[in-house]
């Protein structure tokens, strides 16, 4: 079963088959995706690699976490569930600005 990594503290330049590459010495990457903001489709600076083993994975945390890599050092581990958030409150209106003519 495939084990699913946090990688965080990356550089804003990085791109998916960059961070493929940086693990594959490791292990067989399942996938490898970058988080972007959804306005500028620019990098969040993390994101989330599969590996196809726990040991693979063990592999990559042990040889890449803290490891640097574009003058950034980086963090690896095993990524936790996304936990359940509340809805944001809705306050209405879309945005300010009103006039009143």
């Amino acid at each position: 079963m495939a084990t699913k990594l946090f990688v965080g503290s990356l550089s804003f330049n990085i791109t998916e088959e960059e961070l493929r590459e940086l693990f594959t010495p490791f292990g067989n990457v399942v996938s490898a995706m970058l988080i972007k903001d959804r306005d500028t489709d620019r990098s969040k600076g993390f994101g989330f690699v599969e590996m196809e083993s726990d040991a693979e994975a063990q592999a990559a945390i042990k040889g890449l976490n803290g490891k640097e890599v574009d003058n950034r050092s980086i963090i690896v581990n095993i990524a936790r569930p996304k936990e359940d958030r509340p809805a944001r409150p809705s306050y209405g209106g879309g945005g300010g600005g009103h006039r009143r003519y």
